[in-house]
């Protein structure tokens, strides 16, 4: 296991202040997503990367490395975050998983520090709510996908029901302010804006908050 450092990269304000907000929340993350990741999150996780075939993969947004208990064996992981210090929480949790072929890095999705086609396979779950310009992340991760190559997320969005959304878009504000995630983001829509295809679209809970989403790189 490596870890390596693409921190000093130039960012904006706007990504260096998100990157502060988790450097400052990692003590707590777990602990402040627990009730969620034991009803929902980690069932989801689970079944999720029983489809990654690899073998080259990125994680984008590896956080405290919740995913990485359920990584397919003959897999080879890159996972990146935009916080150092939830990385080190990340890294004391693979410390349990010696055999398993991964590599952090600090680094912003935004500003990707690979080259073109190099990924079979993307991995985000519950990121893009998060960063600054999601399109361009997601532009990105296509750009360092080969070919033919899949993205599996996992995301919360605006509900599909009408006063649900309505209710969603005028919290959103506030509680993007107050923990940094926006809760009235059109993840699919911005999936396909970025050029992906997708494939799939599940809905994980009612009104379509909760989606599996599978898209795949043109060839």
């Amino acid at each position: 296991m490596e870890l390596h450092d693409f921190s000093t990269k130039k960012i904006s304000q706007q990504t260096e202040h998100t990157r502060k907000r988790y450097n400052v929340s990692s003590v707590v993350y777990d602990l402040m997503e627990w009730p969620v990741e034991w009803i929902w999150y980690n069932k989801w996780r689970k079944l999720l990367w029983k489809k990654v075939e690899g073998p080259n993969v990125l994680e984008i947004g590896i956080g405290t490395g919740k995913n990485i208990s359920y990584y397919p064996k003959n897999i080879q992981v890159n996972g990146i975050d935009l916080s150092p210090k939830m990385l080190e929480r990340a890294k004391t949790v693979l410390s349990n998983y010696p055999n398993e072929r991964v590599r952090l890095q600090v680094m912003d999705v935004q500003n990707l520090d690979f080259p073109d086609n190099y990924f079979d396979e993307v991995v985000a779950t519950f990121v893009f709510c998060s960063v600054p310009d999601p399109i361009l992340g997601l532009k990105e991760a296509l750009r360092v996908t080969k070919p033919g190559g899949k993205h599996h997320l996992l995301e919360h969005m605006r509900s599909r029901n009408p006063l649900f959304s309505s209710m969603m878009v005028k919290l959103d504000g506030p509680i993007h302010y107050l923990s940094g995630v926006h809760i009235a983001r059109q993840t699919v829509e911005n999936v396909e804006a970025a050029g992906w295809k997708i494939e799939q679209v599940k809905d994980l809970t009612m009104g379509g908050i909760f989606k599996r989403i599978k898209a795949t790189k043109s060839h």
